[in-house]
């Protein structure tokens, strides 16, 4: 950045909109905006109301400490340390993969399968992260205590603070360890948004995720597959009867991932898409669900 001390809100957002821009970075201007937003510890909306306000130093200099971090694809959500998640406000940090609008069709796909709000149910989170699926679903079903387990502690001590920074520490736990090797309970719904990346394809992905997205949420093994083959084993003992899992898959993989729950005795039970019409949220039923598939994604929330 070359303002000149004391340049206005707008002078700095012109500029860094171009820097990213010519970094090939989408929506260069929107991200610019979110930046000094951050390092103003203001509001977009306030940016846009008053853009012939002056930056004071420390915000410029924390601007530019922002945007050069950007420009080297660290994800705006490590910059700001926190991602927007269907009603919730989460904190990120580089032990988690960063949630992303794509799987809120889970969410829709568990709340369809249990529509009653009264209802308690028990609901396991395998491969928490931020924890983002599991309190989502908490958060609409009041009822409803949950578990969220993650082979990486950092990521288990992540969704705790979460759940307490979003009212829902009393209906929630978080364990360490490795899938279901740690439990010995019956679940009326698992959810999972597993590792599925096939790991010869990792390095080829953004650059934001590639390089400062945890391989331990990506690598899905030689064909992607690794976790849908653990996590479908170990289901029949972790779903009560009548129980529900709800699996997002990466594009293409639905066929596999049905397959490997059927010769786990499980019954695929349809698939909603996300809203780039890819199917995204694989639902399994264990018994007494009757087949009603997800075929879309469901009206905004």
């Amino acid at each position: 950045m070359t303002c000149p001390p004391g340049s206005t809100i707008g002078a700095y957002l012109c500029q860094a909109g171009q820097v990213l821009r010519a970094a090939a970075i989408d929506q260069p201007r929107y991200e610019a905006r979110l930046l000094l937003a951050h390092a103003l510890g203001t509001t977009q909306d306030a940016l846009l109301r008053n853009p012939r306000a002056e930056v004071p130093a420390e915000a410029a200099a924390r601007f530019g400490q922002s945007l050069k971090a950007r420009l080297d694809h660290t994800p705006v959500a490590h910059i700001l340390g926190r991602q927007g998640f269907w009603t919730l406000d989460l904190a990120v940090s580089p032990a988690t993969l960063i949630p992303r609008p794509d799987s809120e069709s889970l969410v829709e796909a568990a709340l369809e399968a249990f529509p009653d709000p009264k209802r308690p149910i028990r609901v396991l989170d395998l491969g928490t992260g931020t924890g983002a699926l599991l309190l989502a679903v908490l958060a609409e079903r009041p009822a409803a205590f949950g578990i969220g387990l993650d082979r990486a502690p950092e990521a288990a001590a992540l969704a705790a603070r979460n759940a307490r920074e979003n009212g829902l520490a009393d209906r929630s736990a978080f364990l360490a360890g490795d899938w279901a090797a740690a439990l010995d309970s019956a679940f009326d719904l698992v959810l999972s948004n597993p590792p599925y990346i096939e790991r010869d394809a990792i390095a080829g992905l953004m650059p934001d995720v590639a390089r400062h997205e945890p391989a331990l949420a990506l690598d899905g093994g030689a064909d992607g597959l690794d976790a849908y083959r653990a996590i479908t084993a170990a289901l029949p003992a972790l779903l009560a009867p009548g129980g529900v899992a709800v699996l997002e898959l990466g594009q293409g993989q639905r066929a596999a991932v049905e397959g490997l729950a059927r010769g786990a005795g499980l019954e695929p039970a349809g698939c909603r898409a996300d809203l780039g019409g890819i199917e995204r949220a694989l639902l399994l039923a264990k018994g007494g669900l009757a087949k009603k598939p997800f075929v879309g994604p469901a009206p905004a929330h």
